[in-house]
């Protein structure tokens, strides 16, 4: 059996906790610089998670991304500031996926992980997707995830397969998932913003503190704002 695999590491909680899951294989984690705001927060956090899974880690910087992309995760307009109970609205949590959505970024580093996969013979790329951004972010989706491995299926000789362990989980159960893997959270990164403290008002932001806090597990994660 192949035991290497391919993930694709934000920093976030999310691909933290999706990734602990392979401790037993040869991992190589792959970050995108693609001109985000947070984007040196985001390779500081997926560094120090490489380290302490003992994984290689490579950082691709895609400066045409950012060069089309109007999103205000990386240009100049300001990325929305909500509250808790603007999760439970539909309407809000829409227009700030609206306002964070980069042109086809699951597609892209999906894409360059399949790449990867095929040069280093992996049989598996990992990626955080779940089931509560699906909602708003239709790349996060079960859906898009079969998709693309059909896809893989199709247009790859190699035996490849993306693997999303948190496709059907909301962020509470992704924290409780993390705890029972042991997974280094206390590392990860998750705030759109990218100041050095946790902005606890941005979309990212929110699901996280809400996360913790139904999961009644110890938030280790220091917030500007409550």
């Amino acid at each position: 059996m192949n035991k290497k695999v391919i993930a694709v590491l934000s920093g976030g909680l999310d691909s933290t906790v999706a990734i602990s899951k392979y401790k037993d294989y040869e991992i190589h984690c792959i970050t995108f610089d693609y001109g985000q705001k947070a984007v040196l927060k985001e390779i500081e956090s997926s560094h120090k998670i490489c380290e302490s899974l003992n994984a290689e880690h490579t950082v691709i910087k895609l400066d045409w991304l950012k060069k089309i992309s109007n999103s205000s995760l990386t240009s100049s307009n300001e990325v929305p500031k909500l509250g808790l109970n603007d999760l439970e609205d539909q309407d809000k949590c829409e227009k700030s996926a609206k306002s964070v959505w980069v042109p086809a970024r699951n597609t892209v580093f999906v894409s360059i992980a399949t790449s990867f996969a095929e040069a280093e013979k992996a049989s598996k790329i990992v990626v955080g997707w779940d089931a509560e951004e699906a909602n708003t972010f239709p790349d996060n989706s079960k859906r898009f995830l079969n998709q693309f491995n059909e896809l893989i299926k199709v247009g790859s000789p190699n035996n490849i397969i993306i693997e999303a362990p948190a496709i059907d989980l909301n962020k509470k159960e992704i924290v409780e998932l993390g705890f029972k893997l042991n997974a280094p959270m206390e590392l990860s990164y998750s705030c759109y913003v990218g100041n050095d403290l946790h902005c606890g008002v941005c979309e990212s932001c929110l699901r996280r503190r809400r996360a913790f806090k139904e999961a009644s597990i110890d938030d280790p994660t220091i917030y500007e704002k409550r």
